[in-house]
């Protein structure tokens, strides 16, 4: 794969997340560009994911208290407890030598030197094992695998690796209409999947000529209850299901005994015409109760969307597509100043909100326009 060369540098005229994707647009092939900005079929969930945002509003609020502040959130309880300096996790993105020539290694580096947590796609460009050694916090992200025994040795190998939670995501057990990367001519190389070599296969199914290669051949080997049962039993580290869009799915996951789960709506890539993950998120909060934790990714693109999102019931937000376009313009340099950037406006938000700590963000932050 050739690379533009990234920056070594930080130009002066990149003072938020949209600088990094207008930079981006310069480093990048236009077929790959295409691949990692585009939603699907007409864009119309990933369109939503920023209009959602962008209507609602903050109180500005004043004359309160920060004598003692925090940002520190803690997610899962008991033994599982862990504890976050700021309500911020990367986002699991794959192919990231796409990106940059360092790839995963490049964004482990950069959420480590701000010690948040990075989690590591099945897909990623890089071994699990490389990209743990150069890494902080990291959580491993599984795609379900039809083979049991292929889903057991990646989780095996991320737990060798020092991964401290795993993540299976649910709402992608087949591609969603890719319109515009099929437009633009974009394909993946063949090698790519590094992760995914050797494992063990499923045995191969044969279907009739009436059968759909979808219906009856593809989704025959998406994660079902039991499998979920049987990765409970096996993984003794926090269990997130990832790509929760219903409040009777996250009601049902917190019953198979998961620790939380990601509202999502894959950042518009799945299923179009979802409603944004922020519109999602209250009636999950609702359904799982106060107890359980619950993260958001969608459409994140300033601190105050994340201050919205911690309003409406998360626990913490991932961040997706701005660590590629980070990553593009000056590598790991890149991604560590963007997460610095969210993390300065996040608490600029809170101080002018009249927020000292976490748990002062709820509801009554919000403005709320009457009918």
């Amino acid at each position: 794969m050739n690379h533009t060369a990234s920056l070594n540098y930080i130009p002066t005229d990149i003072v938020s997340v949209s600088d990094y994707e207008r930079y981006a647009r310069e480093a990048l092939a236009y077929d790959v560009l295409e691949y990692i900005n585009a939603g699907v079929a007409d864009d119309i969930t990933l369109d939503r994911n920023r209009i959602a945002f962008d209507a609602m509003s903050i109180y500005n609020r004043v004359l309160n208290n920060f004598s003692h502040s925090s940002t520190q959130v803690e997610l899962f309880s008991g033994r599982l407890k862990q504890t976050l300096s700021h309500p911020i996790l990367l986002a699991p993105v794959a192919h990231q030598t796409l990106i940059h020539a360092d790839g995963e290694i490049a964004t482990a580096q950069a959420a480590a030197a701000l010690n948040i947590p990075m989690i590591v796609s099945t897909l990623a460009s890089k071994r699990l094992e490389d990209i743990a050694q150069h890494a902080g916090p990291h959580w491993f992200q599984l795609y379900w695998q039809p083979c049991r025994d292929a889903n057991l040795e990646l989780i095996n190998r991320a737990i060798d690796s020092g991964y401290s939670a795993i993540v299976i995501t649910l709402d992608a057990p087949v591609n969603g209409l890719r319109n515009r990367p099929q437009r633009a001519g974009f394909l993946l190389p063949n090698d790519i999947n590094i992760n995914l070599r050797d494992l063990p296969q499923a045995a191969t199914k044969t279907l009739n000529p009436s059968d759909s290669i979808i219906l009856n051949g593809f989704m025959s080997d998406a994660p079902n209850q039991d499998d979920l049962v049987w990765l409970r039993q096996q993984v003794k580290l926090p269990l997130i299901a990832k790509g929760i869009s219903h409040p009777q799915d996250a009601i049902l996951l917190k019953k198979l005994g998961f620790d939380g789960v990601v509202v999502s709506n894959h950042g518009g890539r799945t299923l179009d015409t979802l409603p944004a993950s922020i519109e999602l998120l209250p009636a999950i909060r609702t359904a799982v109760g106060d107890d359980f934790t619950v993260l958001l990714d969608s459409g994140i693109r300033r601190g105050s969307d994340i201050f919205k999102a911690m309003a409406l019931g998360a626990n913490a937000v991932l961040i997706g597509r701005p660590q590629l376009w980070a990553l593009a313009t000056a590598g790991a340099l890149g991604v560590a100043h963007m997460l610095k950037l969210l993390r300065d406006e996040f608490e600029i938000t809170m101080a002018l909100a009249g927020c000292s700590n976490i748990e002062n963000i709820n509801a009554e932050s919000l403005f709320t326009r009457q009918a």
